[in-house]
């Protein structure tokens, strides 16, 4: 039987992987750029806007993927505008059903109007922190540094998720396209963030083979990995089955490494063709720690509840597995154990007992 929208909407849900200038209401987008004097927005009509970013975002590639995120950062330079972005993407969570949101993003794109590092990310804090307080969704920010920029800006931005780790920073990412810049490249940033015992995730094997998931793992020590679909590529696979695994994807699995997966947005950025292709049916199937996430909300043009029906009806899954799918993005959540416990069983158990309970089960 097919999970309905609805229902899948009222399941308490948690979202790892989720890009905050990448999931702007496109009528915040208009109205931030009128008020911000912003110039370069193709179309100053939300809705086509909306379509716009969408059709920008489904050309197959990761470099055309990026390309909206000109418009959104380019509304995102004031301290009103980020904590204002912040506090309704909460509240878009709530309407979601998601409980609990690591929301990440890449301060040095927000300093085109001279505001310090510390200030962006103040003004983030501000904007969550308030969303917690209306919406009662619980959160963490992740700071990414990027790929392409010099490794002494990545260090920079690792220190800057340190300093902030007791006022709601979580993590420390690297992002943007991954061809020619690999990670091993910002070890130094990585290193110190394991000195200060703090969280790394990195965006890997997204467009690039999985020797980018490989360094992101022995180089970088990375706690979770941002999609890792090419993994894919270190096994055997035969007639729908597994047949052996390479060492890397047996270290993934042997070590509960954390797989942040995004199918639609691994549709649209040609990671892969088709979602029927998605290796996630074999990373689910043979018990890899994998959950389900939006990546950019606004250019797929899609919610959390948007994924998870896409994997139920693709992948066949039930609500069981939905919730298994939950339980392992709040074990690899980057909030400390009794909180990550007690989302759990306080939150997420019952709100999928109560489900099953209205299915008849």
């Amino acid at each position: 039987m097919k999970l309905k929208k609805e229902l899948i909407r009222s399941l308490p849900k948690v979202l790892l992987h989720d890009h905050l200038d990448g999931g702007v209401r496109s009528s915040t987008v208009v109205e931030l750029a009128k008020d911000t004097g912003y110039k370069k927005l193709p179309t100053t009509d939300s809705e086509e806007l909306a379509r716009w970013f969408h059709r920008g975002a489904t050309r197959g590639s990761l470099p055309l993927f990026l390309e909206g995120f000109e418009h959104t950062c380019g509304v995102m330079q004031t301290e009103g505008t980020l904590e204002r972005v912040a506090y309704e993407m909460m509240e878009d969570m709530k309407h979601d059903g998601v409980v609990y949101v690591e929301t990440r993003f890449a301060p040095v794109f927000h300093q085109q109007k001279g505001l310090h590092l510390e200030t962006v990310v103040k003004s983030v804090l501000r904007g969550l922190e308030r969303g917690r307080k209306d919406f009662g969704v619980e959160f963490g920010l992740i700071l990414s540094a990027m790929r392409n920029m010099k490794p002494a800006i990545s260090m920079e931005i690792a220190e800057l998720a340190v300093d902030f780790r007791h006022q709601g920073v979580i993590g420390f990412d690297l992002a943007g396209e991954e061809g020619g810049y690999p990670p091993k490249k910002h070890v130094d940033a990585f290193h110190f963030i394991q000195r200060e015992n703090f969280n790394i995730t990195i965006h890997a094997g997204e467009a690039f083979g999985k020797e980018s998931i490989w360094q992101a793992i022995q180089w970088c020590g990375a706690h979770r990995i941002g999609h890792a679909t090419r993994l894919i590529e270190d096994m055997k696979v035969k007639n729908g089955t597994v047949q052996s695994m390479g060492t890397l994807a047996q270290y993934v699995l042997d070590k509960r490494i954390p797989l942040e997966i995004c199918l639609t947005s691994n549709v649209h950025t040609g990671a892969v063709k088709k979602l029927e292709e998605h290796p996630f049916g074999y990373f689910y199937r043979y018990k890899f720690r994998v959950m389900l996430n939006t990546d950019d909300r606004l250019m797929s043009n899609i919610t959390l509840t948007d994924e998870y029906k896409t994997a139920a009806d693709v992948f066949g899954l039930t609500l069981t597995d939905l919730e298994k799918l939950t339980i392992n993005a709040m074990k690899s959540a980057f909030v400390p154990y009794k909180k990550r416990i007690a989302l759990i069983y306080d939150v997420i158990k019952p709100g999928f007992a109560k489900a099953r309970k209205k299915m008849g089960k």
